[in-house]
């Protein structure tokens, strides 16, 4: 049986700011058109752009696409990064 706590291989590969896969992905804390909060291996992922969409979203691989216009990628630390420490789905589905 898989650990939930092992650490993933982390990568984010950008093609022209238009397109990008993410691995090592844990949960997606929140996501709109301008921003997508995505909790990973290393700590939370911040994108920021226009136009954004989750393609592909695969948690029992970790992995995640993203396509539209991304303008940043900012990450930080688990710690102190408190939501309502449920995942998105368990929000949308309750």
């Amino acid at each position: 049986m898989e650990d939930s706590k092992q650490v993933r291989k982390n990568q984010l590969n950008l093609n022209d700011r238009k397109e990008a896969l993410i691995t090592g992905v844990r949960d997606v804390r929140s996501f709109d058109d301008h921003e997508i909060i995505l909790e990973t291996d290393l700590g939370i992922l911040m994108i920021r752009g226009s136009d954004l969409h989750m393609g592909r979203l695969t948690l029992e691989k970790g992995e995640v696409d993203v396509t539209g216009r991304m303008d940043s990628f900012v990450y930080s630390e688990l710690k102190g990064f408190t939501k309502s420490g449920e995942s998105v789905f368990k929000r949308l589905f309750k």
